[in-house]
């Protein structure tokens, strides 16, 4: 785990999405228990007893003794063990640190992040109702809808592959098929699959399965594939795929492609070439040479085809809101319901493939498709480096799960100069009214605002103005102006962009 506790830094902390602290004053807190679900149902985290939060969001510690220590660990490791208590015990003594702090000493307990298999971790033997996730600073109740989507995340085969017995082949769209089976043939002229009928081929790339009496049926992945979208929202009642082009900001979008409309299937295998070829004509790409020769298809080409993929098959089909994928002149925002299966350090971080949907996965390999070596997204990463771009932006939000992948099409170099030109004419506009009325510092309560803001932004995570209303309640508006100025003064930093500005910490 990152080391998120070091006694050095104890007066520059804050309580945040992964620290915690309680004064355990009167023993074991009855609500470590909650923070402890949460951190583990999101990404882990550290619980610090013996601290109080002053108004200030400061840290002082509680007057805990060495004499207490026995008492407060002992009710720890019992509690920890009681399968009453909580669902699963990550802890061990080396996930226990004790500091002292002048004549005080404070208890460091590192939850780790659960994994897939382990979640939902719930406490008080109430699965509804003990179940808490992490969101800024504060503990919440999960939703039943919540719940149910990392119970549907547990188990190894995943939901995809199992049949739909209220559907027969028929119900699948033959015409579909048939421009997925010629992509394989292209793709691999000798694949021992290439002769055999629609029903055995369908059977083997696992778009069908037979019941108990020997009757083929679809399977979920099946009907997702190659349905219908009214047949597929009888299934999947939350099923909605929606691309919005968005080049003119004058318009609403410039072009619009979803899978209601029912002028099209509406399924994911449309919906994925027609959505990847109006993606490519709005990316300017330059091409490459090898060999005097002109290719077309580019690293950022490939990249863009496996992000696609990668959204198709680990999107929850069951959560709300569907897929949405917004194309605008400087950035392209895909995002699918539900949260990353292997986190998102480790989506990164490469190397762990785990798709919600392994059936789809499978079906897209087949054709030239996706990533299953869990290489996609660094190299995702290193595409977008060389294409000397701003990084791609990678956001998870809860109730209801879903992820939000940005990636933007603006040099660095082009995003500095943007900056720059920004913050000369905000420092023109600064002068002139300071000439005017005399130049006035920030007041104590803005210094308070940017502190908050300070403290709940974590390094390496980039946010929008909206994610500090509540927070702050106060209007968006001022949450820009607020941002604004801890750019200008160095704090944080902007990703360049005029429209979906977003903003990242700057290392200490």
């Amino acid at each position: 785990m990152d080391n998120l506790f070091d006694l050095s830094k104890f007066n520059s902390y804050k309580v945040d999405n992964r620290r915690e602290v309680k004064k355990a004053s009167g023993g074991l807190p009855v609500s470590l228990w909650e923070t402890y679900s949460a951190m583990a149902n999101t990404y882990g985290g550290v619980i610090i007893l013996g601290i109080k939060e002053l108004a200030d969001r400061s840290w002082k510690t509680t007057g805990l003794k060495l004499s207490d220590k026995e008492k407060i660990l002992d009710d720890l490791w019992n509690q920890a063990h009681n399968s009453q208590k909580v669902s699963i015990n990550f802890l061990s003594e080396n996930d226990v640190e004790i500091y002292c702090i002048k004549d005080d000493i404070v208890i460091v307990i590192y939850v780790p992040m659960a994994k897939r298999e382990q979640k939902p971790v719930y406490i008080n033997n109430d699965l509804f109702r003990g179940t808490f996730q992490r969101t800024h600073t504060g503990d919440y109740h999960c939703t039943i809808e919540q719940v149910k989507a990392m119970l549907r995340d547990q188990v190894e085969q995943t939901a995809d592959i199992n049949i739909v017995e209220s559907m027969n082949i028929s119900d699948l769209d033959m015409e579909t098929v048939h421009r997925y089976r010629n992509r394989h043939r292209f793709f691999k002229p000798s694949h021992p699959w290439i002769d055999l009928s629609d029903e055995d081929y369908l059977f083997m790339i696992g778009a069908v399965d037979k019941d108990r009496s020997g009757v083929f049926h679809p399977t979920g992945a099946g009907l997702l594939m190659f349905g219908n979208e009214y047949q597929i929202v009888r299934q999947y009642h939350e099923y909605f795929l929606d691309y919005r082009e968005m080049l003119d900001p004058t318009i609403r979008w410039t072009d619009r492609l979803y899978s209601s409309s029912g002028e099209w299937t509406g399924n994911l295998f449309d919906f994925y070439f027609r959505v990847y070829n109006k993606i490519i004509l709005n990316v300017k790409v330059p091409f490459k040479m090898i060999g005097g020769n002109r290719v077309d298809d580019t690293p950022v080409h490939r990249a863009l085809r496996e992000v696609l993929a990668n959204c198709l098959v680990n999107t929850d089909f069951y959560i709300p809101r569907g897929i949405v994928i917004k194309q605008k002149n400087d950035e392209l925002i895909i995002e699918n319901p539900g949260t990353i299966r292997v986190g998102k350090y480790q989506m990164k971080l490469g190397g762990e493939s785990d798709p919600r949907n392994k059936a789809l996965m499978k079906m897209f390999n087949l054709i030239g498709i996706g990533e299953r070596a869990g290489s996609g997204v660094p190299e995702l990463f290193s595409v977008w480096e060389n294409e000397g771009w701003l990084e791609p932006v990678i956001e998870e939000t809860y109730d209801p799960g879903r992820t939000i992948l940005t990636l933007p099409f603006v040099k660095k170099n082009e995003a500095t100069k943007r900056r720059n030109e920004t913050c000369e004419k905000k420092s023109a506009g600064k002068k002139v009214r300071e000439e005017k009325c005399g130049k006035k510092s920030a007041g104590r309560k803005t210094l308070q605002q940017y502190e908050l803001m300070l403290s709940n932004m974590q390094p390496e995570i980039w946010y929008q103005s909206s994610d500090f209303t509540d927070l702050l309640n106060v209007k968006e508006r001022r949450i820009q102006i607020l941002l604004k100025e801890l750019c200008e003064k160095g704090y944080i930093t902007d990703n360049g962009l005029i429209k979906g500005k977003r903003y990242k910490k700057i290392h200490d």
